[in-house]
């Protein structure tokens, strides 16, 4: 009899493995931390571009926070349009581009790139966050060698009011019809923006990790969502063995369900040495969803066609 259980077992594992690589197949990362990079990654672009082609993903969208890797996306893709898997980038509006830049964003968006990024790692939230929390090092990737002090920046002026240099960032951003990410903003700074963002025609707004830095609430997703907004989770707090790794799956589940299966995206946010590989990463999270009970094309949903929709890779 227990010789028949584990033959079972067997079989049902066979049968999940299958379905997870089955999955993968034209998965989109829009999270992807490769190299070259002031940070320590274990893969390059062209390495993470092979990756993601051994697994039959379609994309991934490169994300370094100190500048835009557009050119090198562009050139990967001319060159290796073998390996079928696209690549993408946009424009981080940290200190490397002079901050809230409207000729990096007019620069980047003319170069191809799908996405801008409002202050992530030059936010002042996000260096808010770094002084309050003594093991703050711990549990966010730090630079090789450390690097001048980074001024502080927010969308907001002192009275609440957009700061007057993100309007013109937002008229360019509708206009090249890309996507909006609020970075590390904290969540009393996203309102006003996307508020506005709206209000000037951007129709592909995006919130990255919106419990990790951004402070949003289970109740501030579900108006996000209802505001059609995407929530994009990071695999790399949900995957055993990620230096990352802060939540457990009941959360997750408790994120979808706060934001729905049809606004919620799924992203590595991996590439750092000493983490899982970014294709392990989705493995991982695959596996979890299934034993959340939530179906394949709900999965497929959150780790592709709601992706796609939003960078626009279908129009």
């Amino acid at each position: 009899m227990k010789t028949d259980q584990n033959s079972l077992e067997a079989d049902s594992g066979a049968a999940n493995a299958d379905l997870i690589e089955r999955l993968l197949v034209g998965a989109i990362d829009l999270h992807c931390h490769s190299g070259p990079s002031v940070m320590p990654r274990y893969f390059d672009h062209y390495e993470a571009m092979q990756e993601a082609s051994a697994a039959g993903m379609r994309a991934l969208l490169l994300k370094d926070h100190y500048y835009s890797a557009t050119p090198v996306s562009e050139l990967l893709n001319h060159h290796f349009g073998h390996l079928q898997v696209t690549l993408l980038s946009g424009v981080p509006l940290n200190n490397t581009v002079g901050g809230l830049n409207v000729h990096a964003v007019e620069h980047g968006l003319q170069l191809g790139a799908k996405l801008v990024w409002m202050p992530t790692f030059s936010s002042r939230n996000h260096l808010d966050h770094h002084k309050q929390d003594k093991d703050f090092e711990n549990k966010f990737p730090q630079t090789k060698r450390r690097m001048l002090e980074p001024i502080p920046l927010t969308v907001l002026a002192d009275n609440g009011a957009l700061l007057p240099e993100v309007g013109p960032i937002l008229d360019l951003i509708a206009e090249h019809d890309a996507v909006l990410s609020s970075g590390h903003l904290h969540i009393s700074e996203i309102w006003p923006l996307f508020e506005e963002a709206k209000r000037r025609g951007v129709t592909r707004l995006l919130c990255n990790h919106p419990t990790y830095v951004v402070d949003a609430s289970l109740e501030d997703m579900a108006q996000l969502a209802r505001m059609g907004v995407w929530l994009e989770h990071s695999m790399c707090m949900f995957v055993p063995g990620s230096k990352f790794h802060f939540y457990d799956p009941e959360t997750l589940d408790q994120l979808i369900k706060a934001g729905t299966v049809e606004k919620t995206i799924l992203g590595s946010d991996l590439g750092q040495k000493g983490n899982p590989r970014m294709v392990d990463g989705f493995r991982q999270v695959i596996a979890t969803c299934l034993e959340l009970g939530y179906g394949e094309e709900q999965i497929r949903r959150m780790i592709s066609g709601n992706a796609a929709t939003l960078i626009g890779l279908d129009k």
